[in-house]
C-alpha cells in the first residue's frame, strides 16, 4: 500500500473467508480525528489498568487531537485508519499509530515503532490485527524503517502474544519507578 492508497482487507474481496470482517484500511486524515480519539483513549485506559504508571491524564482528550493532527501531519509518522465496511461502512473501527525514529548507534539507521494499534472488539480474532501490522509495516519501510519494534505496556500480555507470534521479540526493556 503506498501512503495515498487505500488497501481493503483480503476478504473483502476474495470472498475466501466469509468469517472475516472486512475493512477499508487507508492514511488517517484530519477528519477522522473525532472518530479516532475515541479509540486511542480506550486503549490508553486499557494500558492503564495494566499498570498505575500509565494513568491517563484528564486532558487526555485534547491532547489525542493534538498528537493525532501533529502525526497525520508529519513525514515520519503512520497513522492508518480501518473503515468498516457494510453496516460500519465510512465508521472508523480501529487505527494503527507508528512512527520513524532515527537509531544514530545501530543499524539499520532508522526504525519503525509501532506505537498504537487497536480495533473494536468485533474485529478482532480475525486476521484484521494481523493485516494492520503487515500494512502499517509496510509503510514503516517505505518511510525508510530497515527494523520494527512495537510498543506496549510489558504486563500486556495479549500484545505480547500477538507480536510474538508474528515474529517480535524483546531487543530492550524500560524499566519506571514514580518520584
Amino acid at each position: 500500500m503506498t501512503p495515498d492508497e487505500p488497501a481493503t482487507h483480503p476478504a473483502a474481496t476474495s470472498g475466501s473467508d466469509v468469517s472475516t470482517p472486512p475493512i477499508h484500511l487507508r492514511p488517517a486524515v484530519e477528519a477522522d480525528i473525532p472518530g479516532l480519539v475515541p479509540l486511542l483513549l480506550r486503549l490508553k485506559r486499557l494500558n492503564e489498568e495494566f499498570d498505575p504508571l500509565l494513568k491517563v491524564r484528564d486532558d487526555a482528550d485534547a491532547q489525542s487531537r493534538n498528537v493525532l493532527r501533529a502525526q497525520i501531519a508529519d513525514p515520519k509518522a503512520v497513522v492508518l485508519a480501518a473503515e468498516g465496511v457494510g453496516a460500519d461502512k465510512n465508521k472508523v473501527v480501529g487505527f494503527v499509530r507508528a512512527l520513524v525514529r532515527e537509531r544514530p548507534f545501530y543499524s539499520p539507521e532508522f526504525e519503525g515503532v509501532i506505537l498504537d494499534i487497536y480495533l473494536l472488539p468485533l474485529y478482532r480474532r480475525r486476521g484484521v490485527g494481523e493485516y494492520l501490522l503487515h500494512e502499517a509495516s509496510l509503510a514503516l519501510k517505505a518511510k525508510g524503517a530497515g527494523v520494527v519494534t512495537a510498543e506496549f505496556p510489558a504486563q500486556n500480555e495479549i500484545a505480547s502474544r500477538f507480536y510474538a507470534k508474528r515474529g517480535f521479540r524483546p531487543i530492550t526493556a524500560i524499566h519506571a519507578r514514580s518520584l
